[in-house]
């Protein structure tokens, strides 16, 4: 069904996270994050900008998100004839960079696509492929080790089938060595967002005694010509993460043999068309993916949820429980894991969840609408 957006709406929401949460750019207490909100024929569609406070994991921020919408990315798709959501990328394809605004936007098209359509987000993307959604937890660094082995306990006690733990040089080698001392058989793997070069090569050769899963985005946020280097030396798998922005680089990654696995987040790679693309190119090549997170509130979780349903998505992602995160969620119900371990997908129309709409106006700091 073909579409036009008559109205947009730009909410910037505050909330406060239930414990820290720390990679190697630094911690963070609360979210400040941008909600998209696109009408159309009575309906409205919604996504979620999942950029950080801070330009640190890639050059987008909340603030800076706000502008690419309002000033550039909303006055290219509002009035436009849409065939379909797939087609919303391409409208503002040539501003170089800020995938996760532009995301954010495309998203909510995918979601208001699926509510004309009267269908589910997950069979809209094409998904579908399972019904329930195998879930792993990202923990980031803590203030002490003691600290870190009680909170992984707590994870495995509840389920989730794999854990990934944050590290950076000073809080890697000896760090892991405890945790398999006391969880030697748990699915394992650790993230390093960028944090070690080749000069630490020898280090990063010492985790192959772990049997990791795999460890994740070691080099720079750019670089995939070193991590061909690097993932040669390795025995564990190298999974990007910020590397890959699009199934191009993602062919290429491959191509090189840069990396064994893939890490796709939505808002990197601008959105689920693009996301589909990385997909489709990893499975044609036999490279699993799984999905990744931004520390979302419930649209954007709920998306991931979605896009964990295509076929190659075959390792648990960072797809966890509200409660994990948040006191209160945006959505209703929240969303919860079973004891397995898994999330199952819900077949209402669109994400498949409703807007607490009381509570998102409590949370609100600024809101625009754009016609």
């Amino acid at each position: 069904m073909s579409f036009r957006i008559d109205e947009i709406v730009l909410r910037r929401i505050r909330m406060p996270l239930v414990h820290f949460f720390e990679t190697s750019f630094g911690r963070t207490y609360e979210r400040a994050m941008v909600l998209v909100e696109v009408k159309c024929g009575g309906l409205s569609g919604w996504g979620e900008v999942t950029c950080g406070e801070n330009p640190f994991y890639n050059e987008e921020w909340t603030d800076s998100a706000w502008l690419i919408l309002k000033d550039f990315v909303a006055p290219r798709v509002l009035n436009h004839e849409f065939a379909s959501a797939d087609e919303v990328g391409g409208r503002s394809a040539h501003i170089r960079g800020h995938n996760m605004a532009r995301g954010g936007l495309e998203a909510a098209c995918w979601d208001l696509e699926a509510r004309l359509n009267d269908t589910s987000l997950w069979k809209q993307i094409g998904g579908g492929a399972r019904k329930e959604i195998p879930c792993g937890v990202s923990i980031g660094i803590q203030d002490t080790v003691p600290q870190l082995l009680k909170k992984i306990e707590t994870e495995v006690n509840d389920g989730y089938q794999r854990i990934k733990v944050k590290i950076k040089p000073g809080w890697d080698v000896d760090v892991i060595r405890e945790i398999r001392a006391q969880f030697p058989g748990i699915k394992l793997m650790a993230d390093a967002n960028s944090a070690y070069t080749l000069a630490d090569i020898d280090r990063l050769k010492r985790l192959d005694e772990f049997y990791l899963m795999m460890i994740e985005q070691p080099l720079a946020h750019d670089e995939i010509i070193d991590h061909v280097q690097l993932q040669a030396a390795l025995q564990t798998p190298i999974c990007l993460d910020e590397c890959i922005r699009s199934a191009h680089q993602a062919e290429q990654a491959i191509r090189m043999k840069a990396c064994g696995i893939i890490n796709i987040k939505l808002g990197r790679v601008g959105g689920f068309a693009e996301a589909k693309r990385v997909h489709d190119v990893a499975m044609a090549h036999n490279v699993p993916v799984w999905c990744g997170g931004m520390l979302e509130a419930g649209i954007g979780r709920a998306h991931n949820i979605a896009l964990a349903t295509l076929p190659n998505f075959v390792l648990p992602g960072d797809v966890s429980a509200s409660k994990r995160y948040w006191k209160q969620d945006i959505i209703r119900p929240a969303v919860e894991t079973t004891a397995n371990g898994t999330i199952i997908t819900r077949d209402n129309p669109g994400f498949g969840y409703d807007i607490d709409l009381d509570f998102l106006h409590s949370i609100t700091e600024r809101w625009e609408t754009l016609r």
